[in-house]
């Protein structure tokens, strides 16, 4: 269902061609495996986030255009071993990284299973102006840097291929964004945002190819 919120105005990157893209989850973090961090993008990769991220370089069949990565160590280290493989493609820092809602409660030494109350209780306001502080950032702000992504993605050859190297809720946000047409978030396309969020798996080391909604494609 389409949400309540302003869509796209015309001439807007879900409404133009866009390269093959392929969104890629960053492989396990201490994070993920339920260590305290140190700061939203301190976290590095576990031995296992580490293989995850060299199964995604041998993933790939040929070499992408061009390599996209979040500035937080733990995509940056996801990214590396693509890096090494494909040592000539271009490879750009974006500001694809990690929604970081809980502002200083990010702070040193918590842990996942601390921080998910508040989480709790951040998701159940659905307030998408509230910022909490610290390096928080608005619902509304992570869906505007959902959109300008899309619209610097649009910006690229047709033909050219990106490779991303993101985090969960921020790729969430993106394809929830050009599917729904969502600009403006208001309370209910928060909430509504959150349960498809909840319900859609994107495990670790995850690759989703973005694709325009059928609606918005540019037929031969």
């Amino acid at each position: 269902m389409r949400s309540s919120s302003r869509g796209p105005a015309p001439g807007h990157a879900s409404m133009r061609p866009m390269p093959a893209t392929l969104l890629i989850r960053h492989g396990e973090s201490e994070s993920n495996a339920g260590l305290p961090t140190y700061g939203p993008g301190a976290a590095p990769l576990t031995a296992l986030g580490r293989a995850q991220a060299a199964t995604i370089a041998e993933s790939f069949t040929a070499p992408p255009s061009l390599l996209v990565v979040s500035p937080f160590l733990r995509a940056r280290e996801t990214a590396a071993p693509t890096r090494a493989r494909f040592p000539s493609v271009p490879c750009e820092e974006w500001p694809v990284q990690e929604f970081t809602y809980l502002g200083a409660l990010h702070g040193p030494g918590t842990s996942i299973e601390q921080r998910r109350p508040h989480a709790a209780a951040y998701w159940a306001r659905a307030d998408p102006s509230l910022v909490l502080g610290g390096d928080g950032e608005s619902f509304t702000a992570l869906i505007a840097r959902a959109r300008a992504f899309l619209d610097r993605l649009s910006t690229l050859p047709d033909d050219a291929t990106v490779a991303v190297f993101t985090h969960r809720i921020f790729l969430l946000a993106v394809t929830w964004t050009l599917d729904t047409g969502t600009t403006t978030p208001d309370s209910p396309a928060m909430r509504a945002f959150h349960h498809y969020a909840e319900s859609t798996p994107t495990p670790n080391a995850c690759i989703r190819p973005l694709a325009l909604p059928t609606a918005n494609r540019t037929h031969p």
